[in-house]
């Protein structure tokens, strides 16, 4: 940038962004109700820049909520401005829409920065994430633009490339935000816009401190706005320091979500949402659904799984073209997919009358989103329901959603497995009377009583074999899910010993010629041995004499195959799945070798180095002795345990995550593991 232009970027920032006298006065907005919808007052009504504006009506926005009506003006005229409001009011657009809008003129007026404009702090590094592809969506029709998170728990080096390539608006939380401000890799000397989100819950997390730090560096001239739900003294104390005669908005929060909505959640394990989605969608009668996630990935990995099981679904993202995303809504709409998977983004706007279900298949990061998804649903006086799938340790998140919404949401349990099986038996008897009074049989009926006749069989017998085919090696009925692993650590250590005496897990050896091959398909993914057979024979090329015994688990399948397979074998498997899931065929190394299980002398063996699911390998668990021997060395995973002995043996390296565990003694102890 020449110094001329500086001089004129300096001169359009005073002008678009006015410094207002300081001031410590916090002038109170007396509109407190909710004057969009009375009024009529659009997005178009409230001078926003025509990209931005067109961003918006992408994403189906329309008409501001109260806290966006009131807010936007103010920051457009320069103002800083306190708001006071309950997640699920949208403040997120109140506060990225206008600055967008004025990032877009800065522009205009002086050409294209890569200078950070515009800072958010978010408490959560999910809050950051959120508001970060809030911004993304909104600025879809602005060139050359960037938006980063920037948050603890990741790794740094894609940030620093990030910042060292340029970001307008950087969304982080106020530790790695310190971080990098220490490390020179966050420059905020050119700084118009700084935003606090969520301020009460980021003070009450014990960052007074750091928000303080990070307001001591950025420029005087910058505007400022600052979000919360409450106002305690802490909030008023860094307004009445840090902001510019600043405008207090306050909205009334009222009923967020729909009375007609019927919300409901169900405690269950990651591994078991499918299951229970699957058995909910068989057992009650929906119309339209919309399932969220929180991933781009996961919504085609779910849609995929959910068609696997026979379900009419497709998914949306950010990632899919505009065009494609309307004949995706426009099949939901008319009925030709009944399931639609999507992130909160992709959903935005999203009004489909037959929707009748919105499940939030992974739980929203707040309430806000919360509130959003479930509006999808219940629109205009139309009934609607809300199931929200959590593990046990995101109850937490229930309380604030009951709160948010002033609606309570009921516990629901998984449908049983006698509730579904006596479902699938109605409706296989409703389609058979279906078929019978709409459809001609008459050849069929001809073919059958010819075979029938030729090979002395009941027609019952051939019914059923037809029936048979028809579910194409799937079961027709379900079975209990596996039981959980047991957490005893002694039941841990007994389990683990028995396995010194059985070849992987008690599953019978292969026969001599044959090898073992695994495939990331399991009992989770609904896996029967007659749906390897056809993926092994029908794309694999094989006859079914080729495959030898199979021992389904949990997660992964065991099975044998001749050690000559054909050369070709594994490509035509490459690209081959089982109920959705890709079958990742690899060849089983087992254990290298296994601690001996030592008797009463001085050490027991060393554990060997093995496998373990998921890709990771994890180190045989030390030998049993008066000295346990030392856990075997974890190739992805961790390493094995120690042994168990009176003096517990040292726990394996492990590569990627941790060492094993040690035992000690009669008790968990030994020396710390590595």
């Amino acid at each position: 940038m020449t110094e001329n232009t500086a001089v004129n970027a300096e001169t359009a920032t005073n002008d678009l962004f006015k410094e207002p006298v300081a001031d410590t006065t916090t002038h109170v907005s007396e509109n407190t109700e909710a004057p969009a919808e009375e009024a009529g007052i659009r997005f178009t009504d409230l001078g926003l820049d025509a990209r931005v504006l067109a961003a918006l009506e992408k994403v189906g926005y329309e008409k501001p909520s109260p806290i966006q009506e009131q807010t936007i003006p103010l920051l457009l005229d320069g103002r800083d401005v306190v708001g006071l409001a309950q997640t699920g009011t949208g403040k997120t657009a109140a506060f990225a829409v206008p600055a967008l809008s004025r990032l877009a003129e800065l522009a205009d007026v002086n050409g294209h920065t890569k200078d950070t404009q515009v800072l958010v702090l978010a408490p959560t590094r999910e809050l950051a994430l959120q508001v970060a592809e809030a911004f993304g969506s909104y600025a879809t029709e602005m060139d050359d633009f960037t938006v980063l998170p920037v948050y603890g728990g990741s790794p740094y080096g894609p940030q620093l490339s990030g910042l060292k390539r340029g970001a307008q608006v950087v969304v982080g939380t106020p530790g790695r935000v310190i971080d990098h401000l220490k490390k020179g890799s966050l420059d905020l000397s050119n700084l118009q816009y700084l935003v606090l989100d969520e301020a009460d819950e980021m003070l009450r997390m014990g960052f007074q401190e750091a928000v303080e730090e990070i307001f001591e560096q950025t420029p005087a001239t910058k505007q400022v706005a600052l979000f919360s739900a409450t106002m305690p003294k802490s909030i008023r104390k860094i307004a009445e320091q840090y902001l510019n005669d600043p405008e207090e908005v306050r909205v009334k929060s009222k009923t967020t979500t729909s009375s007609s909505i019927r919300q409901r959640y169900m405690q269950v394990m990651h591994s078991h949402k499918l299951e229970a989605m699957t058995r909910v969608l068989e057992v009650e009668d929906y119309d339209g659904i919309i399932v969220f996630v929180r991933t781009k990935r996961e919504t085609e990995e779910l849609a995929d799984k959910l068609k696997a099981r026979g379900f009419q679904a497709a998914a949306i993202n950010g990632d899919i073209p505009q065009n494609q995303r309307e004949r995706t809504v426009e099949s939901l709409r008319d009925g030709r997919i009944d399931i639609l998977v999507a992130t909160d983004v992709a959903a935005r706007g999203l009004d489909v009358e037959r929707i009748s279900l919105v499940v939030n298949y992974d739980i929203p990061h707040d309430t806000e989103s919360y509130v959003h998804r479930i509006g999808r649903t219940g629109r205009a006086g139309r009934t609607g329901e809300a199931i929200l799938f959590m593990t046990p340790r995101e109850k937490y998140m229930l309380r604030q959603i009951e709160k948010a919404t002033r609606q309570p949401v009921e516990q629901m349990h998984m449908p049983s497995v006698d509730d579904v099986n006596e479902n699938r038996k109605q409706n296989f008897a409703q389609q058979i009377t279906d078929t019978i009074e709409t459809e001609d049989l008459s050849l069929f009926r001809e073919l059958i009583n010819a075979y029938a006749l030729e090979h002395d069989v009941e027609g019952e017998e051939i019914a059923a074999a037809l029936a048979s085919i028809a579910q194409e090696g799937r079961s027709f009925l379900i079975e209990d899910l596996p039981e959980p692993k047991r957490k005893s650590r002694d039941r841990d250590f007994d389990r683990d010993s028995d396995r010194d005496d059985k070849p992987r897990g008690g599953r019978r050896g292969q026969e001599e010629g044959m090898v073992d091959y695994k495939l990331n398909v399991g009992r989770s993914s609904r896996v029967n041995p007659g749906m390897i057979v056809g993926a092994l024979t029908n794309e694999g090329g094989l006859n079914g004499k080729q495959v030898g015994s199979i021992d389904i688990r949990d997660h992964f399948s065991i099975v044998g195959l001749p050690e000559d397979l054909p050369g070709d074998f594994f490509d035509r498997l490459e690209n081959t799945q089982i109920n959705g899931e890709f079958i990742n065929i690899k060849r089983d190394r087992g254990p290298k070798g296994g601690g001996g299980r030592g008797g009463r002398s001085f050490g027991g063996g060393r554990g060997g180095y093995g496998n373990r699911d998921r890709g990771g390998d994890r180190g045989g668990r030390g030998g049993y002795g008066d000295r346990g021997g030392r856990g075997g060395d974890g190739g992805g995973d961790r390493g094995g345990r120690g042994g168990y002995g009176d003096r517990g043996g040292r726990g394996g390296y492990g590569d990627r995550d941790r060492g094993g565990r040690d035992f000690g003694g009669r008790k968990f102890g030994g020396r710390k593991s590595y």
